[in-house]
């Protein structure tokens, strides 16, 4: 039996070959006709990471165990906004590697094996007809931990499709789960060993993938030497959903139980400095004002929609999430459509500008900040007037940064 050539539609393969020739910033969709999805993520033309496919959150657990074994994945207390975004697998890698649990080397090899995977799913099952591109600049990665070669991967996908389907295994995909079906027939024909192997990890609940990885072997052998018991009926191939992971709900303590003393406009910095961040709020409370500083990126979401600030300063260049990337979710809720959003930067070009307009912002500010300049911009955009200046201490956030 002839294993199919492999051919990916020729608008797919334009894609990849055009955005690496434009050195693109950005995610590229591709959708098959059966509503198969993944993205890709490029950052000067080269792949930094790849999400979608049938079980992302298998993929994931099963890189964790795999190239970070001193990570117990069902220990980690998650909250549902890390998982909320299309790329939260690779948020969760940055903050791992921010808090210094994992190596850059981890990073790598998870980013490697994570493109080839859904690469290899691409071309299996796009059925090699045409899918449905699209790029978007609306999330670029601004700190990747790997670059990949487009080029390479898609050789090294080519070499993987031409020894799955030479062993027969062209019509089988490897997140399906193999399931004992005939115990009795197995156990005629195998040894007693062998059968209680088949027993424990024939059960339906690891994919042929899953199982390479337990197994600590490849899983071409593995599935190749599975075929013929899977031919004669005795053991059948399912598919199985997904593996979430857990969500811990995190009760939000009440600010105070005395109502607010002041209405005065809420202010909120979003910047990984703490001088920018102290400059502005010496210059907002002294105003009569009120406000309020995060410094971790990560806290920024949940922070921004428990307080719902009146105007937000917003950090572009920071570790984990950028200021686009924020501003690009914070427009996609509705509490947040008008609110004024002031782009910080110490760079005043031109396509930084372009881009923080694209992704919704209100304003642009350069660094230094002045308070001249910070109170132009405050008394443009918010309608109640800040009063004249005020003697006063700093107003203490009430936000405790998490690290």
């Amino acid at each position: 039996m002839t294993h199919p050539e492999l051919i990916i539609s020729n608008n797919i393969l334009n894609e990849f070959k055009t955005c690496t020739q434009l050195q693109y910033n950005g995610s590229l969709k591709i959708k098959s006709l059966k509503g198969h999805q993944w993205t890709f993520y490029y950052r000067l033309g080269r792949m930094v990471w790849a999400t979608g496919g049938t079980h992302s959150f298998r993929r994931w657990r099963r890189n964790i165990a795999q190239y970070c074994p001193q990570i117990d994945v069902d220990k980690m207390q998650l909250r549902s906004h890390d998982i909320s975004i299309d790329y939260w697998d690779y948020r969760l890698l940055e903050i791992l590697y921010k808090k210094q649990i994992i190596q850059r080397e981890q990073i790598h090899a998870i980013v490697e094996n994570t493109i080839a995977e859904l690469l290899f799913d691409l071309a299996q099952q796009t059925d090699f007809v045409s899918a449905s591109c699209d790029r978007s600049q609306e999330v670029i990665l601004e700190t990747p931990m790997s670059f990949t070669s487009a080029n390479v991967s898609m050789k090294q996908m080519q070499d993987s499709w031409k020894i799955w389907s030479e062993a027969g295994l062209a019509n089988f995909s490897p997140d399906l789960a193999p399931v004992l079906r005939k115990p009795e027939q197995l156990q005629q024909q195998v040894s007693a060993s062998v059968y209680k192997n088949f027993v424990s990890l024939i059960n339906g609940k690891y994919t042929l993938r899953d199982l390479a990885a337990k197994m600590k072997q490849s899983i071409v052998p593995i599935t190749r030497s599975l075929l013929p018991y899977i031919l004669k009926g005795i053991i059948e191939l399912v598919e199985v959903p997904d593996l979430p992971l857990s969500v811990v709900q995190v009760k939000i303590n009440p600010i105070s139980t005395q109502p607010k003393k002041s209405n005065a406009p809420l202010i909120a910095c979003v910047d990984d400095s703490p001088q920018v961040c102290k400059m502005l709020e010496e210059i907002i409370t002294s105003h009569g004002l009120r406000f309020i500083k995060i410094e971790d990126a990560v806290q920024a979401l949940p922070t921004l929609i428990q307080d719902k600030p009146d105007l937000i300063f917003l950090d572009l260049m920071m570790p984990i999430a950028s200021g686009y990337e924020i501003c690009t979710q914070l427009r996609r809720i509705s509490a947040f459509a008008n609110t004024p959003v002031i782009i910080l930067t110490g760079n005043d070009g031109l396509l930084d500008r372009v881009r923080a307009k694209v992704v919704g912002s209100t304003d642009f500010l350069t660094k230094p900040v002045s308070a001249d300049k910070v109170m132009s911009v405050v008394r443009k955009y918010l309608p109640v007037q800040p009063q004249p200046q005020v003697k006063s201490r700093p107003h203490q956030s009430h936000l405790k940064v998490c690290h």
